[in-house]
C-alpha cells in the first residue's frame, strides 16, 4: 500500500461517501438529519471532516440511506467494474464464512446426536 492512511484521510473518505450517497438519494443535509435523529450541524460537521462518527451514527446513516455500512468506506472514483470485483470478493468471503460455520455447527450437531 503506497498511500498513507491517517485519521483525516478516513474522515475525508467517509465524508465524500456520505455526500455521494445522500445526493444519489436526493436527500439534503437537513433531511438526513431529520431522518436519522441527528442535528443538521452534526451532519454538516461530518461532511466537512470536522467530526468523526461512531458505529451507532454509521448504522443510523446506513439505515436512512438504505445502504450497507461498507459503502461509506469505498474509495473515491471506483468504477463499476472495480465495484463488481469488490462485491464478488466480499460475496466470496461471506460464502466461505457461512460454509465454515455451517460445517462447524452441523458436525457438532451430528456428534451430539451420535452420543
Amino acid at each position: 500500500m503506497t498511500k498513507k492512511i491517517d485519521e483525516q484521510s478516513i474522515y475525508r473518505l467517509i465524508s465524500s461517501n456520505i455526500k455521494r450517497l445522500r445526493s444519489i438519494h436526493g436527500i439534503s443535509q437537513l433531511g438526513l438529519a431529520l431522518n436519522t435523529g441527528l442535528t443538521h450541524n452534526f451532519i454538516n460537521d461530518i461532511e466537512n471532516c470536522k467530526k468523526g462518527i461512531s458505529a451507532r451514527t454509521l448504522a443510523k446513516l446506513s439505515t436512512t440511506l438504505n445502504v450497507e455500512p461498507y459503502q461509506f468506506f469505498l474509495p473515491e472514483g471506483m468504477s463499476n467494474n472495480d465495484m463488481m470485483i469488490y462485491v464478488k470478493d466480499f460475496n466470496d468471503s461471506v460464502q466461505r464464512i457461512m460454509a465454515d460455520l455451517t460445517n462447524q455447527y452441523l458436525s457438532e450437531d451430528k456428534k451430539s446426536k451420535e452420543d
